[in-house]
């Protein structure tokens, strides 16, 4: 079963901001608490927020033309 082109797309831009602000190299389940649970830095989960709010509302701001 393949995803959706917008629920694809949208994995895809969380699993970078995972990647790039929370230092996690996947969100796929992993079955290993050493794998599955992560150590993040607060400023580095405001990091994320801020990218998820600006990405989101630069795709509604896009949707609207």
């Amino acid at each position: 079963m393949t995803k959706a082109p917008a629920t694809a797309a949208r994995d895809a831009l969380v699993g970078e901001l995972a990647r790039k602000h929370l230092h996690i190299e996947t969100l796929e389940e992993r079955k290993r608490d050493c794998l599955d649970f992560h150590n993040v830095s607060v400023w580095g989960v405001q990091a994320a927020l801020e990218a998820a709010y600006a990405a989101g509302f630069a795709t509604a701001k896009q949707e609207r033309k």
